[in-house]
């Protein structure tokens, strides 16, 4: 447990730090306001070139350390693949790319508060977002008497122009933002683009923010076949090569990415209530749901399947709320996870100018019959059997007609 002293001062502090305008302020705020010392946290997700540099950034803004942490393959494999197998996808349209990874970034951070002997952790998320109720969840849910500070819920800034004018006062190193006046979030799975500019949902995104995929306008000319290998759910290989789960998912968003494979538009309803407009780019992980799901087509019984789509819904949700560490979320996986044991297979997709077709697919344990499913003629079904059972499941249509005549 977090050590704490006889008088419950806070005496330690661990930030999840980005590097960005709002943590960089928050480390100096943290320690003005609570006196205390500030360690500061990054999770490796996939930001790429994003931490370079964060060390000499965190400890010039005042904090007393930097710990970094390497959790891709414990995203991709732990928290991506679960959602691939769910066909997790919240309101029809967005495949959970940040709220995917904040579980597994909170996570990370009570293990650094725990190692620390910290008594409280901090995020910067807004007070308006998802991310506050994702972060915050995970953080009790694991350490159930953790104090959480929420820089955003309690300072006196109104707005990010307060913090830059509070960064030049005290000499905070950070990085002009006016050259990309809107939010974004990046890792293995995704980027994302909110707020600025795209807060009007009536305009069009400019194509100059995209960084993971071309337009398909100016996509390859040429389609592209890809096989990709699936064992009980998860993807191993591509083309063949069996590869870890971050260096498939990197290959499938350069590939992807080529196609102009994975943009998304929309206006999701957030968690606190309101509304918000978000653009996406996951090219890698919208190519594996297609594979996914050719591939169960073949290996998963009817009313399993649409049962399992029926849970896919609510683990979505789940997600997307952050629940991730709740019972009911725990119980949901492992039924996922019992559709999934023989979603053995390969499945073979073309990708063009931003579309992802499926054109084979093959299992071992394929429930798919070309005896049955030909038109042609054959002697394993007896077509008089269907007006039976027509007869049947007519049988109270029939019934509440003649109800309603008499």
């Amino acid at each position: 447990m977090i050590m704490k002293d006889k008088e419950n001062k806070i005496r330690k502090i661990v930030l999840a730090y980005s590097g960005g305008l709002d943590t960089s302020v928050m480390v100096r705020w943290l320690k003005e306001q609570y006196g205390c010392e500030i360690v500061c946290y990054c999770a490796d997700v996939g930001q790429g070139e994003e931490m370079d540099g964060l060390e000499a950034k965190a400890l010039a803004t005042g904090a007393s350390k930097l710990y970094v942490k390497d959790l891709r393959e414990e995203f991709v494999r732990e928290y991506v693949w679960p959602a691939v197998k769910a066909n997790a996808v919240y309101e029809g349209v967005y495949l959970l790319g940040t709220s995917l990874a904040r579980p597994v970034i909170a996570k990370g951070q009570i293990e650094i508060a725990r190692t620390e002997g910290a008594d409280a952790v901090a995020h910067g998320a807004t007070g308006k977002g998802n991310d506050q109720v994702r972060f915050e969840l995970t953080y009790y849910a694991l350490e159930p008497d953790i104090k959480v500070i929420a820089p955003w819920r309690e300072w006196e800034f109104k707005g990010r122009s307060d913090l830059t004018a509070y960064a030049q006062e005290h000499k905070i190193p950070v990085t002009a933002t006016h050259e990309k006046p809107y939010s974004t979030d990046r890792n293995l799975m995704h980027i994302s683009y909110e707020g600025g500019i795209l807060e009007d949902p009536w305009a069009e995104a400019p194509e100059n923010i995209f960084q993971l995929t071309s337009s398909p306008e100016n996509a390859k000319a040429q389609a592209e076949y890809v096989e990709i290998s699936f064992d009980k759910g998860e993807p191993v290989a591509v083309n063949g090569e069996q590869m870890g789960p971050v260096s498939l998912l990197e290959a499938l968003n350069r590939m992807g990415g080529e196609h102009g494979i994975g943009r998304v538009d929309l206006v999701e309803n957030r968690f606190v209530g309101m509304k918000s407009r978000g653009v996406y780019e996951t090219p890698g992980v919208t190519i594996l749901l297609a594979a996914h799901r050719a591939l169960e087509s073949i290996t998963l019984d009817r009313e399993v399947m649409h049962l399992r789509d029926s849970l896919g819904v609510k683990f979505a949700e789940s997600v997307y709320y952050g629940f991730w560490f709740a019972p009911e979320f725990e119980l949901l996986r492992e039924m996922v996870d019992a559709t999934q044991r023989k979603v053995t297979g390969d499945v073979r997709v073309k990708l063009y100018r931003g579309n992802v077709l499926t054109v084979g697919r093959r299992s071992p344990y394929s429930l798919y019959s070309e005896k049955l499913a030909t038109f042609e003629a054959d002697s394993v079904y007896n077509q008089r059997d269907a007006e039976g059972f027509i007869k049947l499941n007519a049988l109270r249509l029939r019934q509440r007609n003649r109800g309603n005549k008499e």
